[in-house]
């Protein structure tokens, strides 16, 4: 049916253009806000934007800097900050503007620490892209502080790297001008958001800078600690971020993710306690380069795990273990300990045979999940001095795996056509990078063709579906704070 004569698309009423652009993504609605006045008036309605995803920083978008992303940033934070009811946002300018600095691939892991004086141009980077940061994480704060209406609050810094030889904090920020005093006013902004919130359901803050300090918790109101049902605070402060008396007001949390060396045994008998809602997911972060400042004395022991299973048995719990020993990974890894995600990541770091014997026995009705990452010269073989490989036995122990991950490791192509054939279509996932397979020569000698080409063929018929081993190593080595940051949502909102 044709249109009348003068009208058209300007000519429909505000709250059918309003559902019409409902249908588009975030990005499709700012573009079209700059057609007119009109789609401008209507775009920026407040049902439009309950959800606001925003990723700033080089490194997250390809292209262009932190400092050319903050007026979108203040923009879009001054339209919507003060009625939004879930933000997530990721802050990435520091390791966003080194990157350009140095090509090497392993520098996302290994890098020097950024206030290094060893190459001045770094040093100044490192000073500019922090201050973008702090001004950054000001304009946040300063727009959502009374915001009664926010539900979800999800925040990552990706500012610090984990180092192998200790810990980055906030003592370089004296470099910055009023480096300290914006740290202490986004402090207080926070508080004062916490403080203010009626209704947070969830709060997730993953390594900003600064953000959180023992007594955040302390500000939330009350109507939020009874609706609260996920909390996540990791950073990489020396102390607690979580107290046992903030945590025991938060009765309802459904999940929770936090340092490894910060579940005490206090912790873990609240959490245990008939009085509270039974918990579901558990994130763990345990840090090698941690440890020396944390050490695992006082965390959870085998009773504390048996007691918080009684009550929640519906329990799962997802490890993240970078750069630690074999032998801190023996003393975590209780054998009540309900064990769903193990991910071990590494650079120097080596996981022996003996505790791959151990996960595959202890948790083999439970693991649906394994990554074993190693980011080092020279691929170990962990099944050199064994009858049968581990990571075998490991895909026939544990029915449940549904994902296999490896890099760093030597993967024989019998052993993968094994696990394919063991596992069959139940394994969702099985990515192996090219480099980590090796091939037999004895077995090679009695097979026709390209021995690449007979393993794709074998391990996707064991799978039931076409199989590649993956060609680029760096799709598998993400930054693993930021990896982890991600997984645990994943993980808690699949409950």
């Amino acid at each position: 049916m044709a249109l009348c004569g003068g009208v058209g698309a300007m000519a429909l009423p505000s709250e059918l253009i309003v559902h019409i652009f409902s249908f588009l993504s975030d990005r499709d609605k700012l573009r079209a806000s700059a057609v007119c006045s009109r789609w401008r008036e209507c775009l920026f309605y407040p049902a439009l934007w309950t959800e606001l995803k925003l990723r700033i920083g080089g490194s997250c978008n390809g292209s262009g800097s932190s400092i050319d992303e903050t007026p979108k940033l203040e923009f879009l934070m001054r339209k919507f900050g003060s009625f939004v009811r879930e933000l997530h946002l990721e802050l990435a300018p520091v390791e966003g503007n080194l990157s350009h600095l140095n090509n090497d691939p392993s520098s996302t892991r290994m890098d020097q620490p950024p206030g290094s004086e060893s190459d001045p141009q770094l040093s100044e980077r490192w000073r500019d892209a922090m201050a973008t940061y702090l001004d950054q994480v000001l304009c946040v704060f300063t727009s959502i502080r009374n915001n009664r209406n926010l539900q979800k609050l999800s925040l990552f810094g990706d500012t610090f790297i984990l180092q192998q030889e200790g810990l980055s904090d906030s003592s370089n920020l004296h470099q910055i001008h009023q480096g300290d005093k914006k740290i202490n006013e986004i402090q207080q902004l926070f508080m004062e958001l916490l403080s203010n919130s009626r209704q947070l359901k969830w709060l997730s803050c993953s390594f900003m800078l600064g953000l959180v300090t023992p007594c955040s918790l302390a500000c939330l109101s009350n109507p939020s600690a009874e609706t609260l049902q996920h909390l996540s605070l990791l950073d990489h402060q020396l102390g607690p971020l979580i107290l046992p008396s903030e945590l025991d007001r938060l009765s309802n949390l459904h999940s929770l993710a936090l340092d490894f060396s910060d579940l005490t045994s206090e912790l873990c008998g609240l959490l245990a306690s008939p009085r509270r809602t039974p918990l579901h997911r558990l994130s763990l972060l345990l840090s090698g380069a941690a440890l020396e400042f944390k050490p695992l004395e006082g965390t959870a022991t085998e009773d504390d795990w048996k007691a918080l299973v009684r009550v929640s048995a519906n329990l799962r719990v997802y490890i993240m273990a970078l750069e630690v020993d074999s032998s801190e990974l023996l003393r975590v890894l209780k054998p009540s300990l309900p064990l769903e995600r193990l991910h071990l990541d590494s650079y120097s770091t080596l996981v022996t045979d003996a505790t791959l014997e151990l996960i595959s026995q202890q948790y083999n009705k439970t693991l649906t999940h394994f990554l074993l990452l190693r980011d080092g010269p020279n691929f170990p073989d962990l099944s050199i001095n064994r009858n049968e490989d581990p990571l075998v036995l490991l895909a026939w122990r544990c029915t449940q795996l549904a994902a296999l991950v490896i890099h760093g490791y030597t993967v024989w192509s019998h052993n993968l056509v094994a696990i394919s054939r063991l596992r069959g279509s139940s394994l969702c996932v099985l990515t192996v990078s090219e480099e980590s397979i090796d091939f037999d020569p004895d077995q090679s000698v009695y097979m026709e063709g390209d021995p690449v080409h007979n393993l794709v063929k074998e391990v996707s018929l064991g799978l039931g579906r076409v199989w590649h081993p993956c060609m680029d190593s760096s799709l598998i080595l993400s930054e693993p704070t930021q990896h982890f940051h991600r997984e645990l949502h994943i993980f808690s909102m699949g409950m």
